[in-house]
């Protein structure tokens, strides 16, 4: 994991209260596993699901199953709740969003990171306005106009598949539906959405 991804989970979990009993979907026993942030060091328990097996380490308990159908999990008994750079695998990713509202207690928190695609681009200014200069006759411009229309995102990354990117949009209304929107914010290049919700 990216360290400034890991650095505004921390941050963030710390900022809105993280805790209680911890649940997160892809689960790893790394060092760098989201379970492991020093904001949750005080919580009441620390475990997670994923696909394939995982060495518990940490003393944390990793569930091997798949988060579209999570039955070992009760209804409404989960504080909080993170994810990170998993629904652009999970070919269903619906069914995991809909698993996350249904484990979370009301006033639960949900921690999601995605890549992303952006309007907000650092080198942007520049392609277009070299895209306005230099004509669509020329291979170099034809380019550039075709950069000045794209958006930068991350490359694709299998494991085992690599299925989606996410804007802004698809966070805040498909993700995050039903839930009280704390904060989407977006860090690196390429794109990184990482938000809050809370549950109703």
């Amino acid at each position: 994991m990216h360290r400034e991804v890991f650095a505004t989970f921390d941050r963030l979990c710390r900022e809105h209260g993280a805790g209680g009993v911890v649940f997160e979907i892809g689960a790893t026993g790394s060092d760098d596993a989201l379970l492991c942030l020093p904001a949750l060091a005080g919580s009441v328990r620390r475990f997670g699901i994923n696909l394939a097996s995982q060495t518990a380490t940490h003393g944390l308990e990793i569930i091997v199953g798949n988060a579209n159908e999570m039955a070992t999990v009760p209804d409404a008994s989960i504080d909080t709740v993170l994810c990170n750079s998993v629904l652009e695998h999970d070919a269903r990713f619906w069914l995991t969003l809909a698993e996350v509202r249904r484990v979370l207690r009301p006033g639960g928190l949900f921690l999601v990171g995605v890549p992303g695609y952006s309007e907000r681009h650092r080198a942007g200014w520049l392609i277009r306005l070299l895209s306005r200069l230099l004509p669509a006759s020329l291979p170099l411009g034809r380019s550039l106009q075709g950069k000045a229309a794209s958006t930068p995102t991350l490359v694709v990354h299998h494991y085992p598949r690599d299925y989606y990117r996410f804007g802004r949009d698809a966070i805040g209304d498909v993700f995050l539906a039903e839930m009280d929107i704390v904060t989407i914010e977006e860090i690196l290049t390429p794109p990184r959405f990482i938000a809050v919700a809370r549950q109703r």
